[in-house]
């Protein structure tokens, strides 16, 4: 057996034992934090307000790399138990070098990562206000393309930039030769602001889908859909018509819905052990979860109970990974979970 047949062979093996591929941009964040700021407006509409032309002090600054919606949902599933590898882009950088390094250290497999010499790894900058942030961002326009990474068990789809339509098409017409694969699907800025009908043939083959409550709204919206304030049963069935086999719509301090297209299932918020640090990350880590659990054979009402208490965790922390729990860590907080802490059948 020659040596070339031996490295197919071996890639082979480790592609065919993939459980969860995670497809999206990856970002060093600068969380930098400001005390002499004020949140004026309504609790709909919140404006953090600096004075302008002024010198702002901030507290502190600290940069996480390694972060965004895909690579925290990598990192989520390898903590949890889960072969698990990222697809993403950066540039020929020592930014782009650490959250290689950073990846490797939580088990995630670097190896459909694209290094292009002459782009930059995304940097964006967190303006964090006590437990809450506003987010600078800026995407590199990369140029995407979907590298050989065999059959994994799923594919969870999330944030890329704004020229990434062709990329989609590519991702769909993966799945469309390989539909024992599923997909779940949180869409970043970029991809909502694409709309629905752009990204239609994404959102009819997700198994799963994730967003809250807001974005809910922001994407059927303009598609004409009106709304009975905000009515959540509402939300959840208007989603599913776009597509996808489940519908998860998160509502903040309000819990989580989910909607399989027969039973309509919430849960409250697991407790918080004391008031949150950084809620960056809170809804990549119940998404992620919920799918992991999913992937690992657990019910959607199972799925259901894992996902806030991995939020729960994260919030403790600066930045979206620092909190994300082991399995074993996880069902320990479940075990000790309150009574209360149940899914409610709602429909």
């Amino acid at each position: 057996m020659g040596v070339y047949t031996i490295i197919y062979m071996f890639n082979f093996w480790k592609n065919e034992d993939l459980d969860f591929v995670a497809i999206g941009d990856i970002v060093l964040d600068d969380f930098i934090k400001i005390d002499e700021a004020a949140i004026k407006g309504d609790e709909n509409n919140p404006l953090l307000c600096v004075s302008f032309g002024d010198k702002v002090p901030y507290e502190s600054s600290t940069v996480i790399p390694a972060v965004g919606n895909s690579p925290n949902a990598s990192v989520a599933a390898s903590r949890l138990g889960l072969k698990s590898a990222l697809i993403t882009n950066i540039g020929n950088d020592k930014r782009g070098e650490d959250c290689i390094e950073s990846l490797k250290k939580d088990g995630v497999i670097t190896d459909y990562i694209t290094t292009h010499k002459n782009e930059k790894t995304n940097y964006h900058y967190v303006l964090s206000h006590k437990a809450d942030r506003t987010i600078l961002v800026n995407h590199t326009k990369y140029d995407y393309k979907l590298p050989e990474f065999g059959k994994p068990k799923w594919i969870y789809l999330s944030s890329l930039a704004e020229n990434s339509l062709p990329f989609h098409k590519e991702i769909y017409n993966y799945l469309e030769k390989n539909p024992e694969i599923k997909l779940a699907f949180q869409p970043g800025t970029f991809q909502m602001e694409l709309g629905y009908e752009k990204l239609k043939d994404i959102y009819q083959k997700s198994e799963l889908f994730f967003c809250n409550k807001q974005e809910a709204e922001r994407i059927l919206t303009p598609l004409g859909h009106t709304f009975n304030n905000g009515d959540i049963k509402e939300l959840l069935k208007l989603m599913r018509d776009l597509g996808p086999r489940i519908v998860v719509i998160t509502d903040g301090p309000k819990g989580a819905y989910v909607y399989d297209g027969k039973d309509i299932w919430h849960i409250n918020m697991y407790p918080d052990p004391k008031p949150p640090v950084d809620r960056t990350g809170a809804g990549d880590s119940f998404s992620s979860t919920f799918t992991v659990a999913l992937a690992q054979g657990k019910s959607i009402k199972e799925a259901l109970m894992w996902g806030p208490i991995n939020s729960m965790s994260v919030v403790q922390y600066l930045g979206a990974q620092k909190g994300l729990l082991t399995k074993e860590k996880l069902e320990e907080y479940l075990k000790n979970a309150p009574n209360s802490y149940k899914p409610t059948k709602l429909a």
